[in-house]
């Protein structure tokens, strides 16, 4: 049925633009030209040059062929080159791909030959994994070398390298926006309970809105100095390089997470904000006095990643630090639910206030609606804190689904709502909590990992039989791998030869800290009881 308001009333070029992230680089670059944008060791640039840089990316691309719909992978640590094809890569319509750096080289060649890159721009501290992808994959992207001054290890071996590759762009180059909202942005590898990874497609629409709903969030004000200590692969960032260049802030990039180098950072540059996962936190934490010594105090945090613990928020708290604590997935464009903060939790003693803070809270302002439902009825489950349920996500801020995985992506959406696979209770207002998770993915250090992948390493040993692997609780990461093994008879292993074992055939982040030696319970129809395995590890000395 047609109204009144439907009648010459159409979307046209005065009234329509396609929402982009892309947008805010341009009008920051138009009102604060001169603001400083980028701090990384002795460079600086400020908005108008980062502009420039930009704009000679996204023209030097197109003149290598590069087009909508292309993938261009990044894998590099947080500077100024992952910055910039934050925005140069997608500006052409191209989609970006940023390849974690933990990875181990068969994992990455899965990513390169799957996701199609046709360009890979490689940090050199990278390079000998790199190559050992390269040598894996049938894809062959043109490589190119990021050759930073902050770093002195690794070779370059690609065509060109990053700033000639600049130099051969126009620094004019028209920057324009997309034609359909809807069009993939970025491409994004999650761990799942098989080996390989599935490729999360967003689009630019739920790119922006996640965008602004940072920046809603976290009440950030114009010009907030935020330090890298988040890696720019994880979500994109969580979408920051574009929130903090909406709000014409500085990015402040580190290549490393080193305690020493975040304090000094937060006195020599006077960050405002960073983000990251628990594991940041407790390294802040324990840190040596005298490196400690240099924070200012109000200082402000954003963390997710992995639930964090109550007495980690609570150490934060009395260190000086704002804590925010946000939840979401790759899935979700990062962080899309947050602990909203009530005022009179204020007054409260601080154990119950970091117990409040520890919840994973409600959606954010620009997602539709995310709660606890019951996986088969889809019935939201009571505000008891006690009944179980998957945590379910619906809106703007949800993947476009998994490239090339139409099976997946249909059973991720299930019923019209996006299944984390995170099971979790609802509190009084509304408020989630995560108490499992449905999936035996193990977090550490916000980095999944797949306990399917690491069994099988495993069961490549010669003298283990049968082996399952858990969450080990552990202070530092959040959790670590802890394998559970059964050797052949007369076999004489230590656990130390396992763990060199896996070292060879693994990213060390994925590698088990803990190795036990025992029979595996099982069903009767042979299933390993893995909860039995989890209560095994939480309970290890």
């Amino acid at each position: 049925m047609t109204t009144i308001y439907d009648r010459d009333l159409d979307k046209n070029r005065a009234n329509y633009e396609a929402l982009s992230p892309l947008s805010f680089l341009r009008r920051t670059a138009e009102v604060f030209p001169n603001q400083l944008a980028v701090i990384h060791g002795k460079l600086r640039y400020s908005y108008i040059e980062l502009y420039e840089r930009c704009r000679r990316l996204a023209s030097a691309l197109e003149q290598r062929g590069i087009k909508r719909g292309d993938t261009v992978a990044i894998m590099a640590p947080n500077t100024p080159a992952h910055l910039e094809a934050h925005f140069g890569i997608p500006a052409t319509g191209a989609v970006i791909n940023a390849i974690n750096t933990r990875l181990d080289a068969a994992a990455i060649a899965f990513i390169l030959e799957h996701g199609e890159a046709k360009i890979l721009f490689t940090d050199r501290e990278y390079s000998a994994t790199v190559k050992a992808a390269l040598a894996q994959s049938k894809a062959r992207p043109l490589v190119i070398d990021i050759d930073d001054h902050l770093c002195s290890t690794g070779e370059l071996f690609g065509e060109i390298e990053y700033e000639a590759f600049l130099a051969s762009g126009d620094p004019d180059w028209g920057w324009r926006g997309v034609a359909d909202e809807w069009d993939a942005i970025s491409l994004g590898y999650t761990s799942g309970t098989t080996g390989n990874p599935k490729g999360v497609v967003t689009h630019h629409r739920g790119a922006y809105l996640n965008t602004v709903g940072n920046a809603v969030t976290w009440n950030l004000p114009k010009h907030p100095r935020y330090l890298w200590t988040l890696p720019m692969f994880h979500c994109d960032g969580w979408c920051f390089p574009w929130t903090i260049t909406m709000l014409a802030g500085v990015h402040v990039c580190l290549r490393k997470v080193d305690p020493a180098l975040v304090f000094d950072s937060f006195l020599q540059h006077g960050v405002t904000h960073f983000c990251g996962a628990p594991t940041v936190l407790t390294m802040l934490i324990n840190a040596p006095d005298n490196v400690r010594a240099k924070l200012q105090p109000g200082v402000k945090c954003m963390t997710a990643g992995a639930a964090p613990p109550a007495a980690v928020l609570a150490a934060m708290e009395k260190m000086g630090f704002d804590v925010t604590h946000v939840y979401g997935l790759t899935e979700v464009y990062g962080p899309a639910v947050v602990c909203d903060w009530h005022e009179d939790w204020d007054d409260l003693p601080l154990p119950e206030k970091t117990a409040m803070k520890a919840r994973q809270g409600v959606r954010y302002h620009v997602e539709e609606d995310v709660t606890v439902l019951d996986p088969q009825t889809l019935q939201r489950v009571p505000e008891d804190g006690e009944t179980m349920g998957e945590i379910m996500f619906r809106g703007n801020v949800v993947m476009k689904g998994y490239l090339k995985n139409p099976k997946a992506t249909q059973e991720a959406f299930a019923g019209g709502w996006f299944h984390s696979g995170d099971l979790g209770v609802l509190h009084p207002g509304g408020y989630m909590q995560i108490k499992d998770r449905s999936k035996d993915i193990i977090i550490s250090g916000g980095e999944n990992i797949s306990t399917i992948e690491v069994e099988g390493v495993l069961y490549m040993h010669p003298d283990i039989v049968e082996a399952a692997v858990v969450a080990r609780p552990d202070e530092h990461w959040g959790e670590t791998p802890c394998a559970f093994v059964t050797l052949r008879n007369g076999a004489n292993v230590t656990d130390a030869e396992i763990i060199a074992f896996c070292k060879e055939r693994l990213a060390k982040f994925k590698v088990p800290r803990t190795v036990v030696f025992s029979e595996l319970p099982k069903t009767s129809t042979g299933k390993i009881q893995k909860f039995e395995l989890r209560e095994r590890a939480r309970a290890l000395k």
